[in-house]
């Protein structure tokens, strides 16, 4: 039994199982009738990287054919008074080597054009095919006649060009997203598994539900599991956002992909394959893919209407002139119409422009990955940011010092950071970095011990110092003055992490921590604001965290503690125009948002490919680079708004160009079927083929004005 697949012209390789755009050049998919084999989806990656080459390969070969064959052609002996060298069978050179670049390089796009046409969709490929087979078997007609002026010039450079556009377009989108192969490599390929009195190592498909695996400090976790003896600190990070090391102990949950800190643990495996988290979000990322809008391509659609235009216009030339006229005559104003309706120009106006775009991109430090992305960019309602490496460095540092009557903020910050200098511990390095930066010297410490789940201890200067968490003053049971409880309560309800130092049996002070802003976020945040895009934040952090780093910066929406799962949902949400914060008001909020996601974690994935525009910071993680269609090089976020200009500007192009690829057939198409003959003025193929050419050139210099345009 046969399914319906929709395929690429241009890359019958490519088999879907619903309709959109091809991956490789961005033409629409059209539907055929096959069951693709295993050997098909096993070598589809391996087509798809092959097709850029084979496009480059044909035109390269065309290129050096089309030499020769220009320089024997009438039109180099007219324009520039020069004749090739002369010897017996060299009128043939045009002929012969025609017919090769014809078969060799423009059979790709005959054999694209049956697929639309067979799917009733024609198109660029349709309208490409029309004209270089009309020209070749006109070309031959006239040799085997010898009547009339044959185009094999014109034939090959048409061909030649339309090679060079598709090959530069499928440069300007290559980079297929491989962000499910990239979340496979955040596993480990082995992990030691106790089994009996003895620790095996085997790898990751070895392992099985109920086996005990040992973490080591500092290692990957191979599977979700429950922990069943040991405590540490586990960085999720990656996988659920949350910024602050997350303290396991015994019935504890984990996630495979997710770091251990300078704890051993003992888990029990609880999940594998298909069903573990990282599974799950890998399966949230494809369906992301398969359900995200699909934008049509300006040119496709512009070469529908000249297609049907120019066999209109064509076929009723050919009749008229032929009750008028001799057939050859009738034949030659055909010919004339399809040549100058042929989409030269309109094969690169688009493609020439996206290359062009991307280059300026990279120069700004923009990665632009997919053209659609770009193009997406300048309807945005709405940026909607992940907290933790975005706006924020995903890493702790000192906020707030509050040390204890008669002790300065230095004593405190130094006796800290003395006792955690040897500790492995996120917050721990976060004030021994401090420290550093202030170029405070550390005291020598002893007998340090790290105290599982509370803090560390050490002698410094023959005084027993502890530092730790608040859990670490109720086992210690030291109180806290009075007169410091205010400002502590303040940053705890700010969501900052308050460590405490305690020298002997008493408080000597405190130190708040939080993930530290990024400077250049405030900065972006204004630069939407001007631009008049609204701003949000998503979190997997406590609301307290999220509702202090969404004010400190002006962001008129926040969403926290969202699990990994639901960050596609509060993408589709905004989209739909729903809102938690009644007060946020978008412009023409009665149609759907586009809203643009900004994120760098295994769990910003999934939202990154719902999003109409997926931007990730290019510090983050392999798989949210991989989801998204626009990566920020220099984890800059004020880079966000030079998207959304140049977005704007690249569009304009694109319209300045349609129009003057395809413009000109207003004047030109009539011209060549021969409406003012009467008058005298006759439209030659050979003279259609020079202003075809024209509007190409026309169309290269416009672009190339891209160039000298501002993002900043």
């Amino acid at each position: 039994m046969t399914r319906q697949f929709y395929t690429c012209p241009m890359h019958p390789e490519i088999k879907k199982e619903h309709p959109g755009l091809c991956p490789e050049c961005g033409m629409n998919l059209i539907p055929v009738e096959t069951e693709p084999s295993h050997q098909e989806h096993g070598n589809q990656d391996k087509h798809q990287g092959h097709s850029t080459n084979i496009f480059k390969m044909k035109f390269w070969v065309s290129f050096i054919l089309s030499i020769p064959t220009v320089m024997y052609s009438s039109i180099t002996q007219t324009l520039l008074d020069w004749q090739a060298p002369v010897f017996p069978g060299s009128e043939f050179i045009p002929f012969v080597l025609g017919s090769i670049v014809f078969f060799y390089g423009g059979w790709i796009f005959i054999a694209s054009a049956f697929r639309e046409l067979r799917a009733r969709l024609p198109g660029m490929m349709t309208l490409i095919s029309l004209a270089i087979s009309t020209a070749y078997f006109y070309s031959v007609f006239v040799v085997l006649s010898g009547k009339g002026q044959d185009l094999f010039w014109e034939l090959t450079t048409l061909i030649v060009v339309m090679l060079l556009g598709h090959w530069i377009e499928m440069r300007a989108v290559s980079g297929a997203q491989s962000a499910l192969k990239e979340l496979s490599k955040l596993l480990p390929d082995k992990a030691e598994v106790i089994r009996g009195n003895k620790t095996e190592v085997v790898s990751i498909e070895e392992i099985k539900e109920g086996d005990l695996v040992l973490i080591k400090p500092g290692g990957k976790i191979p599977t979700d599991g429950v922990v069943a003896e040991g405590n540490s600190d586990v960085n999720e990070s990656l996988a659920t956002g949350e910024s602050k090391p997350v303290i396991k102990k015994i019935a504890s949950e984990v996630i495979a992909g997710t770091i251990n800190g300078d704890g051993s643990l003992k888990v029990k495996v609880t999940k594998i394959g298909e069903k573990t988290f990282l599974a799950g979000v890998m399966r949230l990322v494809a369906e992301a893919q398969s359900s995200k809008s699909r934008l049509q391509l300006l040119s496709d659609r512009a070469a529908f209407y000249l297609t049907t235009i120019a066999v209109v216009t064509g076929g009723v030339t050919f009749a008229s002139w032929l009750a008028a006229s001799s057939p050859d005559y009738a034949i030659e104003r055909m010919v004339a119409v399809l040549v100058i309706a042929c989409p030269h120009a309109l094969g690169l106006a688009i493609p020439l422009v996206a290359s062009i775009s991307t280059t300026k991109a990279a120069k700004n430090g923009l990665l632009i990955k997919q053209r659609m992305a770009l193009e997406a960019a300048r309807k945005i309602d709405i940026v909607l940011f992940d907290k933790t490496g975005t706006l924020t460095k995903g890493e702790f540092g000192v906020d707030t010092i509050v040390p204890s009557p008669g002790i300065n903020e230095e004593t405190v910050l130094n006796l800290a950071a003395s006792v955690n200098s040897h500790s492995e511990h996120p917050i721990g390095k976060a004030i021994v970095r401090s420290a550093k930066n202030k170029k405070i010297t550390l005291k020598s410490v002893e007998k340090f011990e790290r105290i599982a789940g509370l803090g560390a201890q050490g002698e410094v200067d023959g005084q027993k110092v502890y530092v730790g968490s608040p859990s670490l003053l109720e086992e210690l049971k030291v109180e806290i003055e009075s007169s410091l409880k205010p400002k502590l309560e303040e940053l705890s309800g700010q969501g900052k992490t308050v460590i405490h130092v305690v020298v002997g049996t008493k408080l000597a002070g405190s130190i708040a921590l939080s993930d530290i802003i990024r400077e250049e976020s405030r900065e972006a945040i204004t630069r939407l604001k001007q631009a008049g895009i609204k701003s949000a934040m998503i979190t997997g952090d406590s609301d307290d965290v999220a509702k202090w780093v969404a004010e400190e910066l002006g962001i008129d929406i926040y969403f926290a503690r969202v699990l990994p799962e639901d960050k596609a949902k509060i993408v589709k949400q905004l989209q739909e125009g729903e809102f938690r914060n009644s007060k946020l008001e978008i412009r023409n909020s009665s149609r759907r948002l586009a809203v643009a996601m900004v994120g760098d974690g295994i769990n910003d994935a999934p939202a990154l490919t719902q999003a109409d525009l997926g931007i990730a910071i290019g510090a983050g993680t392999n798989v949210a680079i991989e989801s998204a269609g626009i990566i920020l090089v220099k984890s800059d976020p004020r880079d966000i708004a030079k998207i959304m200009r140049l977005s704007k500007m690249t569009y304009n192009k694109m319209i300045q160009n349609l129009f003057w690829a395809a413009g000109y057939n207003v004047v030109a198409i009539p011209l060549a079927a021969g409406v003012l003959a009467w008058k005298g003025i006759i439209l030659q193929p050979a003279v259609a083929a020079v202003f075809m050419s024209l509007s190409t050139i026309i169309v290269a210099f416009n672009a190339v004005l891209l160039k000298r345009r501002s993002l900043s």
